[in-house]
């Protein structure tokens, strides 16, 4: 059939119409698609290809080198040696018990580490790696080298880890660092992310947590290619962390080791103190324990046996531990009469064997009484009725200021853990503390330095710098940072009456070197480095009447933690000080019996800076000091080697 010629043209304009329509969609689309490539492949490259690089290049923390620790001569206390360990990636291993099994022929692994890497395993991606085996010997270290290809997924690695040289010496000076915790991050805020790295070691106690900030270091990053599960493919780039600061403390590790080891098995501290500079010399408490059992965790044996131990290992017990001070405070009452004027240095005192005040009786410590005693025989025998007198004459508050001005009742500001303020007690302490008005007995009881005074070893020493030099002497720890001096301790002279000071040394040095003086046993009989000191004894049990009049009971008759504490606190030489000490036996009865000989012994170690000769003892002392030096040298306690095991 024939189509008009016409229909035909009316049916091509129709077809071009809609060709053209369809081209032009067609065409506006491409125009579109192209514009939107060009906006996302040229306007937006950058924005994009950052996008891509974050999803294939992570950025992770390298741990800082922590600074190290040295003694006032740079014997090192606290290093970083180099740890061994060996790692497990689970998706590489493919039968993980197989693998263990194999590398336990070749190694020895511990059962609670192995239990811990299990439950990391299980807790983490198969492809992070986990820590089977930590501190090993570069001996085991090469064997699981060596058969790598039979220990698929096992790779050896080499990091830093704290250890403690010097062992028990230096735990309650340094303390140590161990892994961060929970906890640890709970009481930060706003913690820094190099503290989320698994095992990453800060600061527990001590000076390690009391100066992370310095120890600790910045940490650096690297740029690692990951895939697309997270598995780290190679390393692109890293910018290194910068190191802790290096310490370097006052105190002498010589005579640190020889202190501890002379406090023995007694609970026990001593402190000296350099006269001229605050420098903390020696700081030892005892007993000790070993730091490195800490720094990868210790076992709940161990533990257990440290908190059940009675005479208390953990405690630090030169700067935390407070004590009353007994009669090593009289210094303090006499030098707060004499300042007031209430007394004079040559006045008299009748000392019957105690004073009544009101309807109480206070006691002196020698029943029969003293006699006519002024201020250096009171000193000297240790007369405690006429300390009495003297409080009672002064009054609590000017005490308890005279006592803050020497350092007791005062936070002394050194980088240890739990340091204590102590107390020096007065009128208003009491009425706010306890609501109660203070009575005339408790100044009788504060004025031989028992009721609520209480002390620290450290401000004892403290103390007896400041007797010895009338400067306000403080104590110093950290001699050095990175090699930059820190201020020194030396003070200033303090405002006190220079005539009245000399009257205190006079009289304790009466109580050292003359024959009815209460530490005439522990003498020194060196002339160039004669010892001036002052004993004390605080009760920790009330002494009844019924007892009283029956005859008090002897301490050694006693159970041990009803015994009294003894004390002794000294400075040499007398003419020239230049160490200060102080010693507190818990609960070792009399301080002439049990802390004057250990005063003696640590202070002629710290003068002759080494083993002193026997003639600085006296003639009847010398054949028992001599077998107490070879103990002592040939029984000082092991040491902790660089690899973590102990050396003789």
């Amino acid at each position: 059939m024939k189509r008009n010629p016409r229909d035909l043209e009316t049916t091509h304009r129709k077809l071009n119409r809609r060709t053209l329509l369809v081209g032009g969609i067609q065409a506006a689309f491409v125009g579109g698609l192209a514009m939107r490539m060009r906006y996302m492949q040229v306007d937006q490259a950058d924005q994009f290809r950052l996008l891509a690089e974050e999803n294939r290049i992570n950025i992770r923390l390298i741990p800082p080198k922590r600074g190290e620790i040295f003694d006032r001569n740079g014997k090192i206390i606290g290093q970083n040696i180099p740890s061994y360990r060996v790692v497990i990636v689970r998706e590489d291993a493919g039968d993980v018990e197989k693998v263990i099994e194999n590398l336990t022929r070749l190694i020895p692994l511990n059962d609670e580490e192995l239990a811990r890497a299990r439950t990391e395993m299980r807790r983490s991606a198969p492809f992070l790696p986990v820590t089977l085996a930590d501190r090993i010997t570069w001996e085991d270290i090469s064997k699981v080298a060596v058969n790598a290809p039979a220990l698929p997924g096992i790779t050896p690695e080499v990091g830093l880890t704290r250890v403690y040289p010097q062992s028990d010496d230096f735990a309650h000076v340094v303390g140590y660092v161990g892994p961060v915790s929970d906890y640890d991050l709970s009481q930060i805020t706003d913690p820094e992310p190099v503290l989320r790295i698994p095992r990453f070691q800060i600061g527990k106690v001590g000076l390690e947590a009391k100066r992370e900030d310095l120890l600790r270091g910045k940490a650096g990053a690297k740029r690692v290619e990951v895939n697309a599960t997270g598995r780290v493919m190679r390393e692109l780039d890293r910018r290194e962390g910068q190191q802790g600061a290096d310490l370097q403390l006052t105190v002498d590790a010589e005579l640190q080791e020889y202190v501890q080891a002379r406090l023995g098995d007694e609970s026990a501290a001593a402190v000296i103190v350099d006269c001229e500079t605050g420098d903390l010399r020696a700081i030892a408490s005892a007993p000790s324990f070993d730091p490195n059992l800490f720094v990868r965790g210790i076992s709940l044996a161990d533990y257990r046996g440290l908190t059940e131990n009675t005479y208390r290992p953990l405690a630090n017990k030169t700067v935390q531990g407070t004590y009353p001070p007994g009669s090593t405070f009289k210094m303090i009452t006499a030098l707060a009469a004499l300042e007031a004027g209430v007394t004079g240095p040559d006045d008299t005192v009748y000392c019957p064997g105690y004073l009544e005040v009101g309807s109480r009786r206070f006691h002196c410590w020698r029943r029969g009484g003293h006699g006519h005693v002024d201020l250096l025989n009171s000193l000297k025998q240790s007369c405690d009725v006429y300390y009495y007198e003297m409080a009672l004459k002064v009054g609590i508050d000017k005490i308890s200021a005279m006592a803050q001005k020497f350092g007791l009742g005062v936070k002394h500001n050194i980088p240890m853990s739990a340091v204590a303020r102590g107390l020096a007690p007065n009128r208003d302490w009491k009425s706010r503390v306890h609501g109660q008005d203070w009575l005339v007995g408790d100044t009788a009881n504060a004025s031989i330095g028992q009721g609520f005074m209480l002390a620290s070893p450290m401000q004892l020493a403290v103390m007896t710098a400041r007797i010895a030099t009338g400067r306000s002497v403080s104590p110093r720890l950290v001699k050095s940072a990175n090699g930059v001096e820190q201020p020194t301790g030396a003070g200033e002279v303090m405002d006190l009456n220079e005539n009245n000071l000399r009257r205190l040394r006079r009289g304790m040095y009466a109580v050292s070197n003359e024959r009815r003086g209460t530490a005439y046993g522990s003498r020194i009989i060196a002339d160039a480095f004669r010892m001036a000191g002052k004993t004390g004894t605080s009760q920790v049990r009330n002494i009844t009447a019924a007892e009283r009049a029956a005859g008090v009971i002897r301490n050694k008759d006693l159970p041990w933690e009803r015994r009294d504490h003894a004390l002794f606190v000294g400075f040499a030489p007398f003419d020239n000080p230049k160490y200060a000490v102080s010693v507190v036996v818990e609960h070792g009865g009399g301080g002439s019996k049990a802390a004057a000989p250990i005063a003696r012994d640590v202070m002629l170690q710290a003068l002759y800076n080494g083993q002193p000769p026997l003639e600085a003892y006296p003639k009847k002392d010398r054949s028992r000091i001599k077998a107490q030096q070879e103990r002592l040298q040939g029984g000082r306690r092991p040491k902790a080697r660089p690899d973590g095991k102990d050396r003789a």
